[in-house]
């Protein structure tokens, strides 16, 4: 057994050795790189001792629903991968944010937080219980008379309210847990339509999420995900899938949002779309309204997605953001990167990890339609998963490969992402699966797991929050996830707090004033 032991310890660094040189590039070799690196950063960070203190026109909110920390720099090694790089070196766009934050994502009553409760948070600037969206904590999870007078309302509203136009861009369904705290005032998160709502709750007054998001908040310019089926009458054959029977319309009370939204918006520019053909052959420049419902209930992984007909999230922001900006008043868009959890909670890292690339690209492309000076835009996470990745792995190591031992207790291999639980616990004849038997490159892999769970579990870690444009120096050190949303309400005069707005363009309009008048009277003395 010692000799066993000796060999798993010798043979990785025999195999190291015999690749010859290191697998890095020759200048990290030199301690001048490295020095140079530092003094650019170092540089850059002097720099922001002149804080963006602009108002913000525009507010830009990125949610990874599960995107914890281990996700970002994991999403960051495959992003450099994917462009043939080593990737622990790579930038992803939201390490180029110039602050950064935690945010500790505990819900009222619970110490690892689901979506729901998190949404209503970040978005509505009050914590809440779990599976509740849009309500205080006063709010019983699933009891429909606890609702009425614990309602509370989200940034969204209030850009609203301030004549900024405004959109939800989401890869899951438009009414799941985080899309729908921006609009939805609902005790259970799950009441997608009133097929999925108890006849007690429904007699009783309560509105499913679907039904709110088009009553709740009228006119919401841009709203783009999945969701179909819950917006129409029970076993209307959908669309895109017209033989397929869960994919019909589920609405007990026979209601068409998408005819009665069409019907209302039909003297405005406004499109309803379900596919990205007719998506990307609308002109922004005609279109102030737009309805976009792209699968029945959420859109496919990034991986998995029909490049002809499913738009990508980055097309989706793309042309979100090029109906928005027209508004003078400046916009509000919240969007969703939804399905890195559903990759972790499915045990399948690969997608997650894809899922976050996207949506990193996706803040690429909404830096290049914006400006910095007037444009507030944050990346942050609702939760993180049980998800790690570790085991001495080599630099360039393929995020997705084998760690570079066996295990010392079993004598077996392991890949270097684990989750602690979930659905990739596997035994063979009494022990731990042998990795090297499957194909764990495959992109529904299932990661093994610690713990045997059908589904994998949230994580209870605190989250980053990276934050740039005007006083985004305000999201930083630690701080309660509710925090959020005020700190981009202040930025950009909406909301609670906009004393500060006033008084400081009172003070520049007077003085203003007073610089016209001295001008004026300058003239009129040199003309005498």
């Amino acid at each position: 057994n010692m000799e066993v032991k000796t060999l798993l310890i010798i043979c990785p660094c025999l195999l190291l050795g015999s690749l010859g040189k290191p697998q890095f590039p020759e200048q990290e070799k030199e301690a001048k790189f490295w020095n140079a690196w530092a003094q650019k950063t170092l540089k850059n960070a002097l720099a922001l001792q002149e804080l963006n203190k602009n108002k913000a026109k525009n507010l830009i909110l990125f949610l990874g629903d599960g995107m914890g920390v281990p996700t970002v720099t994991a999403a960051r090694i495959l992003k450099g991968q994917l462009h043939g790089q080593s990737g622990e070196e790579t930038q992803l766009e939201m390490d180029k944010f110039p602050f950064v934050a935690l945010a500790k994502t505990y819900n009222t009553n619970a110490q690892v937080a689901d979506s729901a409760g998190t949404a209503t948070a970040y978005l509505c600037g009050v914590k809440a219980n779990e599976g509740t969206v849009g309500v205080t904590a006063a709010a019983v999870r699933s009891q429909c008379n606890t609702t009425q007078g614990n309602e509370v309302t989200s940034i969204l509203k209030w850009a609203k309210d301030a004549g900024k136009s405004v959109g939800i861009v989401t890869t899951t369904r438009i009414n799941h847990a985080t899309p729908s705290a921006a609009y939805a005032h609902s005790v259970d998160r799950d009441w997608y339509s009133d097929n999925e709502m108890p006849a007690e709750a429904v007699q009783a007054g309560c509105k499913d999420i679907a039904r709110q998001l088009f009553e709740n908040i009228p006119n919401i310019n841009v709203i783009m995900g999945g969701g179909r089926k819950y917006m129409f009458p029970k076993n209307m054959s959908d669309v895109e899938y017209p033989n397929i029977s869960k994919y019909s319309g589920c609405r007990k009370d026979g209601r068409n949002l998408v005819k009665e939204w069409t019907d209302q918006m039909k003297d405005k520019k406004a499109h309803y779309v379900w596919n990205k053909k007719d998506l990307l052959s609308l002109n922004p420049n005609n279109v102030d309204y737009l309805l976009g419902l792209f699968k029945p209930v959420d859109l496919p992984y990034h991986l998995e997605r029909n490049l002809e007909t499913d738009p990508s999230l980055t097309e989706m922001v793309d042309v979100a953001i090029k109906i928005l900006k027209k508004n003078p008043n400046g916009f509000y868009l919240l969007v969703e990167g939804g399905r890195i959890d559903h990759g972790h909670h499915e045990g399948k890292a690969k997608q997650a990890l894809h899922e976050a690339v996207e949506m990193d690209r996706a803040i690429g492309r909404a830096g290049l339609l914006t400006n910095i000076h007037d444009t507030l835009t944050v990346v942050t996470a609702d939760h993180s998963h049980m998800f790690n990745f570790g085991g001495y792995t080599p630099r360039g190591n393929t995020i997705f490969g084998l760690a570079p031992m066996m295990s010392d207790v079993d004598q077996k291999p392991f890949t270097s992402i684990l989750y602690g639980n979930g659905p990739g616990f596997k035994v063979v004849n009494g022990a731990r699966e042998n990795v090297s038997t499957v194909d764990y490159q495959e992109n529904n892999y299932q990661a093994q797991s610690a713990v045997p769970l059908a589904m994998e579990t949230h994580g209870g870690e605190d989250v980053a929050v990276f934050s740039k444009g005007p006083m985004a120096h305000l999201l930083h050190g630690v701080h309660e996830q509710n925090y959020i949303p005020h700190v981009m309400a202040y930025a950009a005069c909406i909301g609670q707090n906009r004393e500060h707005c006033y008084s400081s363009s009172g003070a520049a309009t007077v003085n203003l004033a007073f610089s016209s008048i001295a001008a004026l009277l300058t003239v009129t003395w040199l003309l005498c």
